[in-house]
């Protein structure tokens, strides 16, 4: 079945994590994703290991965990961009395609006549969207941007880790992530955009911005108070008892949402007069006076194993969770039920895993048809295929090192 992007041409000049994420979700809703990847390295994130993708004989393949999660779907063209020969390939692609995604440094196209004023020239109808740290604009607009200072820059650190500990960034790099998700919403706006008009436009998309964004309650709650958040471990700012909370023989989540849910907590636990004490009545109450519940918590917890408490917890409705490593992540029953892990075919390797797509479409579900691919593997189709050259071209171009 046809997804529902099916149609729509990418060419993905981008490379790492937010630009890859975003043309990987295009991709996975159908449409052709082109990847225009640099001679004999390719994407960065091609050699960002170990680990590596295991071989159909269970040894390395050479080609890095880090760079199959963002690369899924998509067709893999080598084109040396620094010739001019190779400009000319890309901007042919570029006249012949619905989006553009990149994510070099503000201006650095230009030097290739491949920025969006010079390619919105051979093609009116081409959503261009650039990624970059800082946006297009501002002070800061010039500076390379990465993960990890964005969340330091944009006040993730600052209410990630304990409170009497160092700021920490999230385990994911998470900024990127959002980012791609974001780019991806806005090409697809874009697009209604153009199937309404004919109009193609230009996307600006920034990670501080996106960071800012998904600072979400914390932002408000500063811009709310003028007082800034402070770093609170595993708890929640505005909601109490909501953290993990080392049982008998480790630790688990308990997330108590609502009122009625701290009652049957406490019945539980067979401390009903909490629920009762007028400082723990509501959840402005127990958010007011959490120095003194959470450590009532904290005892009552430990009287129980995990499973004791997981199990007695989820018979009451009472939100709760184990705290999983990755193997106990994929072996789940209701992950596995979900069809998370995914085995995709791949040239060399026999399969490789991957992680599926979230999005459960009804009408046109996602289809998993290609792996991450080699490094160039698909450069010969395209050429032939979209720009129609022939064979002798084609070999030409290879013998002049503008593609591999």
């Amino acid at each position: 079945m046809a997804g529902p992007l099916e149609g729509i041409r990418v060419l993905d000049l981008s490379r790492i994590l937010a630009g890859p994420w975003a043309s990987q979700m295009l991709a996975d809703l159908g449409a052709e994703v082109i990847k225009v990847e640099r001679p004999g390295c390719g994407d960065d994130t091609r050699g960002w290991g170990p680990p590596y993708m295991p071989d159909a004989e269970g040894e390395s393949n050479g080609e890095a965990a880090y760079f199959h999660g963002a690369n899924r779907g998509k067709l893999s063209v080598c084109i040396d961009m620094a010739r001019p020969e190779g400009q000319g390939l890309i901007r042919e692609l570029a006249a012949q395609s619905d989006v553009l995604i990149e994510n070099f440094k503000v201006g650095g196209l230009e030097k290739y006549s491949l920025d969006y004023d010079s390619l919105r020239q051979v093609n009116a109808r081409l959503v261009y969207c650039s990624i970059t740290g800082f946006g297009q604009t501002g002070p800061y607009a010039a500076r390379a941007g990465y993960d990890f200072m964005i969340q330091a820059m944009g006040g993730m650190m600052s209410v990630t880790g304990e409170a009497d500990g160092q700021p920490m960034k999230i385990g994911v790099a998470l900024a990127d992530v959002l980012t791609g998700l974001y780019a991806a919403n806005a090409i697809q706006a874009a697009l209604i955009h153009q199937r309404a008009t004919g109009q193609g436009q230009y996307i600006d998309m920034a990670l501080l911005d996106v960071q800012v964004a998904t600072l979400a309650n914390q932002a408000m709650n500063y811009l709310a108070s003028g007082v800034n958040p402070k770093r609170l471990g595993n708890a929640h700012p505005n909601i109490v008892p909501y953290q993990a909370f080392e049982t008998a023989d480790g630790y688990i989540i308990l997330a108590v949402g609502n009122d009625a849910q701290f009652e049957r907590f406490c019945e539980l636990a067979g401390r009903s007069e909490l629920a009762a004490d007028e400082r723990f009545r509501c959840n402005s109450d127990r958010v007011r006076h959490r120095q003194a519940l959470v450590p009532e918590v904290v005892s009552i917890m430990q009287q129980r194993s995990s499973s004791d408490w997981l199990e007695a917890l989820n018979a009451r409705g009472i939100p709760c969770g184990p705290i999983n490593n990755l193997d106990q992540v994929f072996a789940d029953p209701q992950v596995r039920h979900r069809g998370l892990e995914l085995e995709l075919e791949h040239p060399t390797a026999g399969s490789v895993a991957s992680v599926a797509n979230p999005i459960r479409l009804s009408q046109t579900p996602i289809e998993y048809e290609r792996a991450p691919p080699l490094l160039g593997q698909h450069t010969d189709e395209v050429l032939a295929g979209v720009l129609e050259l022939d064979a002798e071209t084609i070999a030409s171009l290879r013998s002049g090192d503008i593609i591999s």
